[in-house]
């Protein structure tokens, strides 16, 4: 357990994504989440994080339910704000064009106003099923930057103040942004996706060290880069889009370097994530219990050094990185 900033809340070095439990392009039934949060807890993860956006809320509603199984300080929660639901008019239709295979009964309205941080967390809690959250991030803010530094980052250092929520952040697909806020404001964490991979170190550059520097700590999504670096094959997926092909002959490269020292290539991938010492969390997202399972088994499988030592010989990984 790692506590995230100086807020005091422990989150485990490995979490629960439950993006994919939301329906995130394909189906998932109630039983199927159900059992992936079961096997997570199994597994020892304690940090659990969803967001309104996850299947239009109902990523919230079987986290929820799956947990009430728990005591409640037996785990870290965490949930996004920036983008409220509200009912549809006249519903049609399906989600998947936000990449959610749900009915589209809801739609999205970008709303980092102070009233609409309250009025979202609100919410959030009534589909969770729970009288608080213990981290609440700023979700995607890219587009929104003026309006989220302005009035929803103050918005939830008050609601932090009140006792509300015990640590906040910024949860992002970019460093750039994630790192204004590590060294303007005073979030406890930041959600960094997709950003410090093997593949794709450019946190390195600001993000981490400011974290480092402010003792903000910081939370790694998107360890496998959405697909490639899980399963390196032609048609594999780079941040969601088919990988091009020099990133998908450098995944090959890591695979059989991963091979000659008798890891896998996700082992691999977790730990570069875990190891950097801004890192309190990787969150990865699964749908299945066997999924769950299977990234606890490759997160817990030892790396050797001699592995690292073979990527920076052959320029895979530079010679400074940490690992």
């Amino acid at each position: 357990m790692r506590a995230l900033g100086r807020s005091g809340v422990e989150v485990t070095g490995l979490a629960f994504g439950a993006a994919a439990i939301g329906n995130l392009f394909t189906e998932v039934t109630d039983d199927q989440a159900h059992d992936a949060v079961s096997a997570a807890w199994d597994a020892g993860i304690r940090y659990f994080d969803t967001a309104p956006h996850y299947g239009i809320g109902l990523s919230e509603r079987r986290l929820g339910a799956a947990l009430r199984e728990h005591p409640r300080s037996a785990y870290t929660i965490s949930t996004k704000v920036g983008r409220r639901l509200e009912p549809a008019a006249a519903p049609t239709g399906d989600d998947l064009a936000n990449g959610f295979a749900v009915p589209a009964i809801h739609h999205r309205v970008w709303d980092f106003s102070a009233d609409g941080v309250r009025r979202t967390l609100e919410a959030s809690l009534e589909r969770l099923g729970l009288d608080h959250v213990d981290v609440v991030y700023l979700h995607d803010p890219d587009d929104h930057a003026e309006e989220a530094f302005r009035e929803a980052y103050p918005a939830l250092e008050k609601l932090r103040s009140e006792g509300v929520v015990r640590a906040i952040g910024a949860g992002m697909n970019q460093a750039e942004m994630l790192t204004r806020f590590v060294r303007d404001t005073d979030v406890d964490v930041v959600l960094c996706g997709g950003r410090y991979t093997l593949l794709d170190r450019s946190a390195l550059t600001e993000l981490l060290p400011a974290a480092v520097s402010r003792g903000t700590s910081v939370v790694i999504g998107g360890a496998f880069n959405s697909g490639l670096l899980a399963d390196p094959r032609p048609g594999a997926t780079y941040n969601y889009a088919e990988a091009p092909g020099e990133l998908l002959d450098r995944a090959l490269r890591m695979q059989s370097v991963a091979g000659r020292h008798g890891i896998t290539l996700r082992a691999a991938a977790l730990a570069f994530c875990a190891a950097h010492p801004a890192v309190a969390s990787v969150l990865v997202g699964t749908r299945t219990a066997a999924e769950v399972r299977d990234c606890a088994e490759q997160f817990a499988s030892p790396v050797p050094e001699a592995f690292w030592q073979e990527l920076k010989d052959t320029g895979l990984l530079s010679a400074e990185e940490p690992s």
